[in-house]
């Protein structure tokens, strides 16, 4: 049984190598200086690159941590330390549909409201709230999930010294699950990164990024590039060359996510370690 295990996880990992590889080796003639600082270029002419992707990228998936985040843990919180009853069963239960729910249909539903009927107009913000109501959930269960493995001697402790039990959640049990929760942001980050479906019909895309810091609402009202749309118009194409850009774009995408995950658990490391 231990060879099985362990055969299985070496079928699984040597899966996800696969892939990578395939993808470096696809995607890393296509990098260069000029594919991270320039726009795309014109369909079947060389040259050009990815940066509005890019920004557009880290904006929308920005805008979507923002929302998400705090709705998400509050929800985990909730779930884990006071959900009990028949609304804490609704709000699993919405939880769990919405993790499994196309995403198609999340872009549909932020299209009819804010892009029809609240904008006017295929916008960055838009992209962002999808990106938002597909990351929520995951980050829902997976706090819900982590803050259940924490102890509860911890808790009964910090209570028998008369703590609060909102103080005792926010500075006994948060710190207790804190990787926990930073696989659970990362994942919905990844997650939420590679979503196309959603932002066909909510950001529809842009060959140019200008981001006017004295106005960033009129800015997040028109439509933005992304990497997975990029990656959508160049693999549709009928040249050779857009073929190749598209995956170096793949491969961008791989490296800023692996960037953001870096980051977040760097972040995290050297806050314990201050403390």
């Amino acid at each position: 049984m231990t060879g099985l295990i362990g055969g299985s996880a070496l079928v699984a990992v040597g899966i996800l190598f696969i892939i990578l590889g395939y993808i470096i080796y696809r995607g890393a003639p296509a990098l260069n200086l000029a594919f991270f600082t320039e726009r795309p270029a014109p369909l079947g002419q060389t040259g050009g690159g990815v940066l509005p992707a890019i920004l557009g990228t880290l904006t929308m998936v920005g805008i979507g941590a923002l929302i998400a985040i705090p709705v998400g843990v509050g929800a985990g919180i909730y779930l884990a330390e006071y959900g009990r009853g028949r609304f804490a069963e609704v709000v699993r239960f919405v939880a769990d549909l919405l993790v499994g729910l196309p995403s198609i249909a999340i872009g549909a539903f932020v299209w009819a409201i804010l892009v029809v009927r609240v904008v006017g107009g295929y916008n960055a913000f838009a992209g962002g709230v999808a990106l938002a109501i597909i990351m929520v959930p995951i980050i829902t269960r997976t706090v819900e999930e982590i803050l259940k493995l924490v102890p509860n001697s911890l808790r009964e402790a910090s209570l028998a010294l008369g703590t609060p039990r909102w103080k005792t959640i926010l500075l006994v049990v948060l710190p207790v699950a804190r990787g926990g929760i930073l696989t659970g942001v990362i994942l919905s980050l990844a997650r939420a990164g590679g979503e196309t479906a959603p932002l066909l019909l909510t950001a529809l895309g842009n060959q140019f990024f200008f981001f006017r810091w004295s106005d960033p609402i009129n800015t997040l009202q028109q439509p933005m590039a992304a990497l997975p749309l990029q990656i959508y118009d160049y693999a549709r194409s009928p040249y050779a060359d857009s073929h190749t850009k598209a995956w170096g774009a793949s491969l961008v995408l791989i490296i800023v996510i692996g960037i953001l995950s870096i980051g977040v658990r760097l972040a995290v490391r050297r806050s314990n370690l201050q403390r």
